[in-house]
């Protein structure tokens, strides 16, 4: 199966594709100039070695297709909750949760590597409740770089999920936010900046503070807990739903799902992503197998198919409708909703809202 062919779309839809492809071709250069600038300073210094062998490391643990191995359960945690500001909706509050993440790097040789950065150390979501409370919760996942509560809150509608009787988690992954190095001015441009495992650390990291979050959640007695994301989220959300049989529903959207022939696409980082092959000395079906560590691809869903949904953008050129149909197809067809627009400019949101909200109700 492909994605509906251009032609299948209504006048108005056909517009609206061609107008945000256009500005998606824009966005991805831009991004992929930031990353391609973050990635070369760290790349220029001598620990090609260390790069090189940490990634055969990943390589060999993603040949096992052993999600627990690599996704080791959360050991317990003290969870801190301050006041935040509320979602404006009568009858809730908002709580901001964070906590010390004993999260240790899954290579050895990285983990004092991975530790240094302070601020990754705290994990944080914000946690809107009903009064009369707990409720079945939503969890939400941001993308790349796009972190801050106002953006999803409004991205995801989700001020009406929460008047709909959910309760809303908005968990922030590492190297976002607060959890970023304090002199880096792009939100997230840490999680690429000092090489391909570090990265893959942060990936295992997300899901790993993700799952303490959901401990919390259960125990403070949430009756279902689901997740959706968006792009980087949508990966995250996606490879939750392999590792982690608690959830209820599991929905991403716009998600990459294998990144190296995105790597190989996105000009300059494709440059950038070569030349700092080459400096390391990392064949690229090394990358590849490493990658396969952390992708939902790797891994058989543990979350029933019936619960779960895939979202695609037909105009999406960061994360192409190729990606949304290849986790579509991996785990085993299950409901996908497609719309007209981009990475970020979601015409027709609507209808893929109501289909989220009909599975969740289920």
């Amino acid at each position: 199966m492909s994605a509906p062919a251009t032609a299948e779309l209504d006048p108005v839809a056909r517009v609206l594709y061609h107008g945000s492809v256009v500005a998606d071709y824009g966005l991805r250069t831009g991004l992929a100039s930031v990353l391609s600038a973050a990635m070369l300073p760290d790349a220029l210094r001598d620990r090609s070695r260390d790069e090189r062998g940490a990634l055969e490391f990943y390589a060999e643990a993603a040949s096992a297709r052993d999600a627990p191995s690599v996704f080791a359960a959360p050991a317990p945690v003290r969870m801190r909750a301050e006041a935040g500001r509320g979602p404006g909706v009568p009858g809730g509050r908002v709580e901001l949760l964070r906590f010390d993440s004993p999260y240790v790097a899954l290579n050895p040789p990285m983990r004092q590597r991975y530790a240094r950065h302070e601020n990754n150390r705290t994990a944080r979501a914000q946690h809107w409740r009903h009064e009369d409370g707990p409720r079945q919760t939503l969890c939400v996942i941001h993308g790349f770089g796009a972190s801050p509560a106002w953006f999803n809150t409004a991205f995801f509608s989700l001020k009406q999920f929460f008047a709909d009787g959910w309760d809303i988690l908005l968990y922030t992954l590492p190297f976002h936010g607060s959890r970023r190095t304090r002199k880096v001015a792009v939100n997230g441009t840490d999680l690429f900046a000092h090489g391909m495992a570090q990265f893959s650390e942060a990936i295992i990291h997300a899901v790993h503070d993700f799952r303490a979050f959901l401990d919390h959640l259960q125990a403070s007695g949430a009756p279902r807990i689901g997740v959706t994301g968006l792009s980087l989220g949508g990966y995250t959300s996606a490879l939750l739903a392999a590792v982690d049989e608690r959830l209820d529903f599991a929905i991403p959207n716009a998600a990459v799902t294998w990144l190296p022939p995105l790597l190989d696409s996105w000009f300059p980082a494709n440059i950038s992503t070569a030349v700092v092959r080459r400096i390391n000395g990392v064949p690229g079906e090394l990358l590849a197998q490493a990658l396969a560590v952390h992708s939902p691809l790797t891994y058989a869903p543990v979350v029933p198919r019936e619960r779960l949904m895939v979202v695609g953008g037909l105009g999406d050129r960061l994360a192409p409708p190729e990606q949304s149909l290849l986790l579509w197809e991996h785990w085993g067809r299950p409901q996908l909703r497609w719309f007209p627009g981009s990475h970020v400019m979601h015409f027709g949101r609507d209808e893929y809202l109501a289909a989220m909200r009909e599975l969740m109700e289920r």
